[in-house]
């Protein structure tokens, strides 16, 4: 077993759900040496065509990637393993959520498009980066990945945009994101019990938004909110409740990124495509799932 590879006790909970023949009834490569170049190339951040032989063919291992992105397997792997996690009671529900800003390298750029738009002769670049998630700003190109995360600082729900984009009007997608289905009769669980946010996160329609659901929002009130509510007096209302012990809690979300972005693939974006960016950071964040009990996720051996 090399470095960064799947570990024994990794593969034995992950092994159960993957899939076991291919949409054409053919048996698959072995899954593990395929997924551990998959790791390898997230963890490296090398072309797909540096990929060492002992993965086997590159080839088979970015079509490998790429259909289980299509198919939505790396997301369902990742959802299975929440499931088997809260089926138990592990997942903890108090949910942080934020966001982090990675560089996309010049590599990123140049995706394939269909066509342009309709009555559109030549398709605006900048709405073609849009599109792929890639938002220009003083640093150049970059993708934003937007988290929420439990109380382990395990990720929950993962929503990929352009790096110029405000985390606040994201808030909704993210929390629409947060599902994990029951081990076995009854709905999805959607609602945490609490939000931890940043000030980026302060506004009444979002403190809105979570009271209707009945969850509790810790979201610290901007100074101009703040400044803006005391000017009004007593037309402005009570300051919103805020528990600044819990809201220390959100320190998760941070090492979540921190955990992440040990994979090169994740903090430096090179995939042209938005879908196969995002499916990284799913592979990334099951690997994080995966982790033994007494284990750092991202040391030496994984």
């Amino acid at each position: 077993m090399g470095r960064g590879e799947l570990t024994d006790a990794a593969w034995e909970r992950l092994a159960p759900l993957l899939p076991g023949v291919d949409g054409r009834g053919r048996p698959w490569r072995d899954h593990r040496q395929v997924i551990n170049g998959v790791l390898w190339r997230l963890r490296t951040g090398a072309p797909w065509g540096d990929l060492p032989e002992r993965y086997g063919p590159w080839q088979t291992v970015y079509e490998r990637f790429a259909r289980w992105d299509v198919d939505g397997i790396w997301a369902r792997l990742l959802e299975q393993v929440q499931v088997r996690d809260d089926s138990v009671g592990a997942v903890e529900w108090t949910v942080s959520v934020d966001s982090t800003i990675n560089r996309a390298h010049q590599h990123a750029v140049g995706a394939r498009k269909k066509g342009a738009a309709a009555g559109d002769e030549l398709e605006d670049p900048e709405r073609a980066s849009a599109g792929q998630a890639l938002g220009r700003s003083r640093g150049g190109l970059t993708t934003k990945v937007h988290l929420a995360c439990d109380g382990r600082g395990l990720p929950l729900a993962v929503v990929v945009t352009p790096g110029n984009v405000n985390d606040s009007t994201v808030f909704d997608t993210v929390m629409d994101g947060l599902r994990v289905p029951r081990a076995g009769a009854g709905q999805p669980r959607r609602r945490p019990e609490a939000v931890i946010a940043d000030k980026a996160y302060s506004s009444r329609a979002i403190r809105r938004a979570l009271r209707r659901r009945g969850v509790r929002a810790v979201i610290p009130e901007r100074d101009d909110q703040k400044a803006n509510r005391l000017r009004r007096g007593k037309a402005g209302g009570r300051p919103p409740a805020f528990d600044r012990d819990l809201y220390k809690a959100r320190i998760v979300v941070e090492r979540c990124f921190g955990r992440l972005k040990q994979f090169r693939a994740i903090a430096t974006r090179f995939d042209k495509l938005a879908a196969r960016y995002k499916a990284g950071v799913h592979l990334a964040a099951l690997i994080l799932w995966l982790r033994e009990p007494t284990q750092d996720p991202l040391s030496d051996r994984l």
